[in-house]
């Protein structure tokens, strides 16, 4: 029986039998930490460790400020300063990505930190994303990543793998988070509960790398370990001018077993938005199109990406916000953010009307901007939408298509386009 994507990344970083529900010990090449659980990490290792070498390798470790960038609290600067500190400590300068630089695991694919192929661990659950470069990511506890940070390894159980094939052209109108609206809406957050996804089909292949990565962002809330999304010509090259090196690019076996094949067609699928309070709760846009918004959030590991912002710009130009919405859109990092000003982007979603920040994750983990209040209806393009995730208010999960529509509505819209 042949090898699925994850297995054969796997086997090439341990010695032990790959297979689904073996517990093996696995070699990381990519050890990092956030604000979010940062400190955490820092202190587990001083404890542990106290005197003795904290870090495997250096050149392999990085610490990335994404969640409440800059600090809004005491307590988060007080975290990061911690996690900073240790970095200038231990690390090389250029491996701290501070407040200015956006969501870690943008920067890793940006940067060339990770590629095809490779093991990367942090404590980001939405670390997974990675799987839209066809790398491993996974997020950890703070001990978990401690000791990763200590020994360059950890342990993890060999998941079962699922194949997903998605055939059809969606509706002019609808983009990568609406194909991950639909996937979600037919497998709920159960189907993929500790598993690996391989993704297929042409819908797959006809995305770019920021459609990538809002499919590969969302298996979280499909309940899956990765989902993996085999790099297409674009995407190695993208990698390899990143990185200036070469990797190796996995493909299953052709006589795999998947623990489960589904193939959907989303010919002409029309926009979808989760409603709250979960993102398995999908309807068509259209279905609740008319409640009345207070604010809408582009932003997100999930759509934060200069392609998703794009978007937003060519709907609102020449246009305004309703005055009843606060539209805040937050580039995922700095390079998406210096792009957007390059091309007058900024200058267009300023003059509609639209708050406009430094880069970050934005509302996530009651982080930097996006929060709502008691009562207050929200659209975002983040990925959870649970009771508090974003606020007390209740938050809505659309395109950034959908989103933009909204603003200048002040009511849920189908976009027009």
């Amino acid at each position: 029986m042949g090898s699925t994507i994850i297995e054969k990344i796997i086997a090439d970083h341990t010695t032990e039998d790959v297979i689904p529900g073996n517990i093996v010990w696995m070699e990381i090449d990519v050890r990092s930490a956030r604000d979010f659980g940062g400190a955490n990490v820092v202190k587990n290792l001083e404890k542990y460790y106290p005197n003795e070498p904290q870090i495997a390798d250096p050149l392999k470790t990085f610490f990335t400020f994404d969640c409440v960038a800059p600090a809004k609290t005491i307590g988060y600067a007080e975290n990061q300063h911690i996690a900073r500190i240790f970095a200038r400590k231990n690390l090389p300068p250029e491996h701290l990505y501070d407040v200015d630089a956006g969501i870690g695991s943008h920067i890793m694919i940006e940067k060339g930190i990770a590629v095809p192929g490779n093991t990367v661990v942090g404590t980001d659950s939405h670390l997974n994303i990675l799987g839209a470069i066809g790398s491993f990511g996974q997020g950890m506890g703070d001990q978990d990543i401690a000791f990763a940070f200590k020994t360059g390894k950890t342990w993890f159980e060999v998941p079962e793998s699922m194949n997903i094939t998605i055939e059809g052209t969606p509706a002019h109108n609808s983009f990568a988070k609406d194909v991950t609206l639909g996937v979600l809406q037919q497998i709920g957050s159960k189907k993929a509960l500790g598993k690996a996804i391989e993704f297929y089909g042409s819908t797959i292949d006809s995305f770019d790398l920021g459609g990538r990565i809002t499919l590969a962002s969302m298996v979280t809330e499909m309940g899956g370990i990765i989902g993996l999304i085999p790099p297409n010509d674009q995407v190695v090259q993208y990698c390899k001018e990143r990185s200036g090196n070469n990797f190796p690019v996995y493909e299953s076996d052709t006589d795999v077993e998947y623990i489960e094949t589904l193939e959907f067609d989303f010919s002409d699928l029309e926009p979808l938005i989760a409603l709250p309070p979960s993102p398995a709760h999908v309807k068509p846009v259209a279905e609740v199109a008319g409640t009345q918004v207070d604010s809408v959030v582009v932003a997100s590991c999930t759509n934060g990406r200069y392609e998703d912002i794009s978007i937003v710009a060519k709907i609102l130009k020449n246009k305004k916000v309703h005055r009843n919405v606060m539209m805040k859109i937050v580039p995922a990092t700095k390079e998406v953010y210096g792009q957007l000003l390059k091309d007058g982007l900024i200058n267009i979603l300023y003059e509609a009307g639209a708050i406009i920040t430094n880069p970050g994750c934005g509302g996530c983990a009651a982080g930097q901007i996006g929060m709502t209040g008691k009562g207050e209806v929200q659209v975002s393009t983040g990925n959870r939408n649970f009771a508090g995730k974003q606020g007390s208010g209740d938050t809505y999960l659309a395109s950034p298509a959908t989103a933009a529509a909204t603003a200048l509505a002040g009511e849920i819209s189908v976009p027009e386009l």
